[in-house]
Parts: C-alpha cells; sequence; structure tokens
C-alpha cells in the first residue's frame, strides 16, 4: 500500500464514530474545544502505544496466542459498557463537571479495536514497512480526526443530558457489537 492511500485507509477508520470519538466530542460539549485539545496527547499517546508494538511484533503474537485477540476484544467490550453505563448514570453535567478524563480517553483508545487494525492491518501493508514516515502521517491523522470531533462536539453544546444519554447509548450498542464479534471469533 502507498502512503497515500494508507492515509486514506487510516482515514476512513478513524473518522467513524466509536469510543474514543464519542468521548472527545463529549467532552468538547461539556467543557468546549479546548477540554479536546487537553484530552489530544492521551488519545495519540495511546494508540502509538498500540500500534507502533503491534506493527512489528502483532501478527508473531497473535499467531503464538490466539486467544489473545478474543481477550482484547472482551476487555475492550467491557471497558466500553462500563464507560456508557457510568455516563447513563451521572448527573446532569455542567461546565465543571470534567466528566470525560485523560485517563477514560487513554484506556478507551488502549482498547479500541481501531488500534488493532492500524497496528495489524494497515501499518505493515505500508511498501516498505511501518517507518517513520507512515507512523507520523498516523499520528497526525489523530490529532486532525480528534479535533474534527471536538469541533463537532463543540457544536452541541445544547442540551447537555441529552447528549450525555445519547452517548451512553452509542457507547452501549458498540460495546456490544465488540461484545458480539469477540464470543463469535
Amino acid at each position: 500500500m502507498t502512503l497515500a492511500g494508507f492515509l486514506m485507509a487510516v482515514l476512513a477508520l478513524l473518522l467513524a464514530p466509536g469510543p474514543t470519538n464519542t468521548l472527545m466530542a463529549l467532552a468538547a460539549a461539556q467543557r468546549g474545544i479546548g477540554a479536546t485539545l487537553r484530552l489530544i496527547p492521551a488519545e495519540l499517546g495511546a494508540y502509538l502505544a498500540v500500534v507502533v508494538p503491534l506493527s512489528f511484533l502483532g501478527a508473531d503474537l497473535l499467531t503464538a496466542w490466539p486467544g489473545l485477540a478474543v481477550g482484547l476484544k472482551l476487555a475492550a467490550g467491557a471497558w466500553v459498557m462500563w464507560l456508557a453505563v457510568k455516563l447513563w448514570r451521572l448527573p446532569r453535567p455542567d461546565a465543571a463537571s470534567g466528566i470525560v478524563t485523560g485517563r477514560q480517553v487513554m484506556v478507551t483508545t488502549l482498547l479500541n479495536p481501531k488500534a488493532l487494525v492500524v497496528g495489524l492491518v494497515l501499518l505493515p501493508s505500508v511498501a516498505d514497512g511501518p517507518d517513520g514516515e507512515a507512523i507520523a502521517i498516523f499520528g497526525a491523522a489523530v490529532v486532525a480526526v480528534a479535533m474534527l470531533w471536538g469541533c463537532l462536539g463543540a457544536t452541541m453544546r445544547g442540551p447537555l443530558p441529552f447528549l450525555q444519554r445519547a452517548a451512553s447509548l452509542w457507547l452501549g450498542a458498540v460495546s456490544v457489537s465488540i461484545l458480539a464479534g469477540a464470543l463469535s471469533a
């Protein structure tokens, strides 16, 4: 795959609604785009912590321990469901509530199935193998998509209880999808 093809595939994957994007949009809806900007290092660091090692070692690890992928999916599904329940049960948010934390974004991103796809499929398929240029392109795409989701969230600064519940329902649906995929594997 060329670097341009890699970028297009990464953007298509990262732009899709998912647990990390939901948290980034919700943070901006709660406290403005600045909240999302402060969370981007947690998201980027978590993605890189998963993607870079997987791009070099992932196929061998999954061959040696086939249950590892299922275990990761189960952990991801459980975490996202916990976030969904926590969001549903939170009291009415206000501007100072700080519901979305860097820790939540980091753990959610570490367990995000998108990181597995990038690390196991997309980065290793770059023509010359994963290198600094492909990893830099991935990092820039992560930042750009996080800012885009933050801007989207910032435009929805209206009825926060509704947005909080909608985000909770979406995360619940994502969790069920992840868990169903893990159990059918």
